[in-house]
């Protein structure tokens, strides 16, 4: 079990379009505190190599939405992906 499959199961029951969640949000969905890195937008943007992937990342996709940590960092916004840009690619 990956330690972000929490967060894909999380995402994949949801039904909005867009939604927002604080950090805090986040690590009790995780039961853990998320790394120092992941208050850079870098972090939770998706990948455009997928040799690059991350498990953070794999965990969104595979969720079926898209990151992005929100400008003023109190957060992360997740939009739905397509189903026809929805893959996994691991």
């Amino acid at each position: 079990m990956d330690d972000y499959d929490p967060l894909r199961e999380y995402l994949s029951h949801q039904t909005q379009t867009e939604l927002v969640l604080t950090f805090e949000q986040i690590e009790e969905i995780l039961g853990f505190a998320l790394p120092r890195a992941s208050q850079r937008a870098s972090w939770w943007e998706k990948e455009r190599n997928p040799e690059n992937a991350r498990p953070q990342r794999d965990a969104i996709r595979d969720g079926g939405y898209e990151a992005t940590r929100l400008a003023d960092g109190a957060g992360v916004r997740f939009r739905r992906i397509s189903a026809g840009r929805h893959r996994s690619w691991r």
